[in-house]
Parts: structure tokens; sequence; C-alpha cells
């Protein structure tokens, strides 16, 4: 197999447990690699790290329940593993520009 289709493989993982709490070491116990050598195969086929991908995810997720439901916003936070719905905003804000509010009224 592949370093490609591992990390393939291990990507869709993420994605089916993105709600839940993830690390580096909990997805590196899941591929079974140490937790080092999977973030240099992450980085060598992703090119960015495995932090940077969960945190990604999980803020696009977050967008999109923002677009598409009407859940308060402190639920979203929570469910997609933010503290705080402050932490949250602050976070959205800096990648989208606005705050989740905003966002939501614009879509």
């Amino acid at each position: 197999m592949s370093h490609q289709d591992i990390i393939q493989t291990l990507v869709e993982w993420i994605d089916e447990h993105i709600d839940q709490p993830l690390n580096i070491d909990v997805v590196a116990q899941k591929s079974g690699y140490s937790k080092w050598y999977l973030q240099r195969m992450f980085r060598g086929v992703m090119h960015q790290t495995l932090g940077d991908y969960i945190r990604q995810r999980r803020l696009a997720m977050a967008a999109e329940a923002l677009r598409t439901t009407e859940r308060p916003i402190f639920d979203i936070a929570m469910d997609y593993g933010y503290v705080s719905q402050q932490t949250f905003s602050r976070i959205f804000r800096r990648q989208f520009d606005r705050t989740p509010t905003d966002y939501r009224l614009q879509a």
C-alpha cells in the first residue's frame, strides 16, 4: 500500500469521525504508525500538517452547518470541538474574515 493510499484511507476515517475528539495521538493509534512518522507521511502527501487538516475540516463543517441549519452557534461550536463560542468565533473570523453570525446571514 502506497503512502497516498494510506493517507487517503486515513483522511476518510478522519472525516467520518471529525465530530469526535481527534488529535495526532488518536489518529496515529488508528493508523498503526508512530505519530512522528505519520506526520511526515501526511505532510508529504497532503502538503499540510495533520493537525491543520483536522482544524480546517472542523471549521469547514461548522461553516456548512451555519449555512444549512438554524442551530445555535454555541451548539455548532461545541459539536465541532471548540471549547467556547468565543474561541470558535475568533478562529472563524480569522479564517473567513467575518463572524459566524455575519456568515450565516450572508449565506
